[in-house]
């Protein structure tokens, strides 16, 4: 329930503090005073669209502050998901700072929360019936919602939606893979080409570096022969520096016999003798193993034009073309088992199919159930607003499968006697269009656990007996539940548990908005002035505290 509501700096409001109570709370005023303002502020902390021009002409900010008390488990999961600390005494405060620059600040609870957490709160605290509302009465396509809302059908409504995307989705997919079935084949053809081509060619990492090295080792084969042949003669020629060392060593350790001082150093020597001996060795082995071969640099040049062709088309490494072999390799998998994708798709079409049609006819089934017992609430209380000729028609048409189900739904009515009946948008008035969409209100009021309930003039065009019926009606609906009704009608005001009175005055030239709440003799007085105008007379007056014990006495009557 909505407890108070503080407005700074909204239009010609310049600061307002409105406390609301439970039962019917009522906003009157005349045309221009700012009742609508109330309501635009309301609809701005509840995380709605807002413009810029609704702050305050000269002001850069504008904030609405609205607190709430006895917050349904539906709010409380919300503010549980979103992380927000939950008020002791189960309260909850909103507030919204608008700037003039665009900048929106939003709390819950103290806690800054984007704007659309904040309009998923607000959509679970009040629900706003305007004159706008009335234009879903003109829009077929919002009438099935209605339906639902009775038949309580929103867990099949989710599996049918479900199921639908899935059927969507499996059958986009399908006509996908039938659009490119030929462009496949042919992409399969090049495929395989690619794939035997890289496949005989043997790519083998490192290859080219290990060619050009043995390239260069037979271009300059002369050159390593006669230099392994130079260095061997150097090492084992009559006089050559391994036969010097090993003198050498021989000298060192007939010195060393006497002299032990020179131990040492004859080992030494004695050890690279023996170390040259094993590089003469190796030196000869290479140089008697050193083949050349003029045939093999040919291959070598071939191999490497190869490659190098190769890698112009596939990568510029070998890592990289076998990386690209892997991918045709994966993607040709793809495209040979695409045929085997279809025969599974085609199934589980065929799979949601007959899944969809059912949930279609147990959605339909459920809507049907629901828009009897909806005609027969409707028309119950259109008899007891002033309309008990008009014939109300939940007609239904089958359409093909959407989103929604199978089912194009339409309210018709008939207002008069054996006239057949068409639909609300063409004959219906805009006082019957109000009458309608509270009957539909009522009807639907104990299907949701939102608190309050707000009517902006619901009751245009509406005037005599059928205003004092709606005036009850209202009265009715906030039984159990909060209703705040901004309204021009006498009767209206005349039910309300708390009357508040919005005027506008003009200071120094700017214009400010007060909203005043209202004892009996004010209220009397606001009565008088909607009945007849300013100027009053005592009759007026008497007539309006009529009006005020005949609402008190019927609502005692009902209790």
């Amino acid at each position: 329930m909505l407890v108070g509501l503080k407005i700074e700096n909204i239009a010609v409001i310049e600061s307002a503090d409105i406390s609301f109570d439970k039962g019917l709370n009522v906003l009157t005023g005349e045309t221009g005073a700012g009742k609508s303002i109330v309501i635009d502020s309301i609809n701005a902390v509840l995380g709605e669209r807002t413009s810029r021009e609704l702050i305050r002409s000269g002001t850069e900010n504008a904030s609405v502050y609205a607190e709430f008390s006895d917050i349904s488990p539906a709010v409380e999961s919300i503010l549980d998901e979103a992380g927000i600390e939950k008020m002791p005494d189960n309260s909850l405060t909103l507030s919204r700072k608008l700037s003039a620059t665009g900048k929106n600040s939003c709390r819950v609870n103290g806690c800054a929360v984007t704007v659309s957490v904040l309009k998923e709160i607000g959509s679970m605290l009040i629900n706003i019936h305007g004159q706008h509302d009335n234009q879903s009465l003109l829009s077929p396509e919002k009438h099935c919602g209605f339906i639902d809302k009775l038949a309580e059908n929103e867990e099949l409504r989710l599996k049918y939606r479900r199921v639908f995307s899935q059927l969507v989705s499996v059958k986009k997919e399908l006509d996908a893979l039938y659009d490119s079935r030929d462009e496949k084949a042919s992409r399969l053809d090049y495929l395989n080409f690619q794939i035997e081509e890289i496949t005989a060619a043997d790519v083998r990492i490192g290859e080219r570096e290990e060619l050009t090295k043995e390239k260069t080792l037979l271009a300059n084969s002369s050159k390593v022969v006669k230099a392994l042949q130079r260095a061997y003669a150097a090492l084992t020629a009559d006089g050559g520096i391994l036969t010097s060392l090993e003198e050498c060593a021989e000298d060192a350790e007939t010195a060393a016999k006497y002299y032990s001082e020179v131990e040492k150093t004859a080992l030494g020597i004695r050890g690279a003798a023996y170390e040259l001996s094993d590089f003469c060795a190796e030196i000869g082995r290479l140089k008697d193993s050193f083949d050349y071969n003029p045939a093999r640099l040919s291959e070598i040049d071939e191999r490497l034009d190869f490659l190098y062709r190769l890698s112009m088309k596939y990568g510029a490494e070998e890592s990289d073309i076998l990386a690209y072999l892997e991918k045709i390799q994966k993607e040709k998998s793809e495209i040979e088992i695409s045929d085997d994708k279809i025969v599974q798709l085609e199934e589980r079409l065929f799979a949601l199919s007959d899944e969809i049609k059912l949930l279609s006819s147990q959605l339909t089934e459920s809507r049907m159930t629901a828009a009897k017992a909806f005609e027969k609430a409707v028309k119950s209380e259109l008899e007891f607003l002033d309309m008990p000729k008009v014939e109300f028609v939940v007609d239904r048409k089958a359409t093909a499968l959407t989103s929604k189900g199978a089912d194009a739904i339409e309210f018709l009515i008939s207002a008069n006697p054996g006239q057949e009946p068409r639909p609300i948008a063409k004959i219906a008035s805009g006082g019957e269009l109000s009458r309608i969409m509270l009957a539909i209100k009522n009807v639907l009021s104990d299907k949701d656990d939102i608190g309050t309930l707000i009517f902006d003039e619901i009751d245009a065009g509406v005037s005599g007996s059928a205003a004092e019926k709606i005036a009850l009606k209202l009265w009715q609906v906030s039984n159990g539940r909060q209703v705040i009704c901004v309204t021009h009608l006498a009767r209206i005001a005349a039910q309300a548990d708390r009357h508040m009175k919005i005027s506008k005055s003009v200071e120094d030239s700017k214009t400010y908005t007060s909203i005043t709440p209202l004892d009996y003799e004010q209220r009397a007085v606001e009565i008088a002035r909607i009945t007849a105008g300013d100027a009053l007379t005592a009759l007026q007056l008497e007539t309006a505290r009529e009006m005020l014990e005949t609402a008190k006495n019927g609502k005692g009557a009902q209790l």
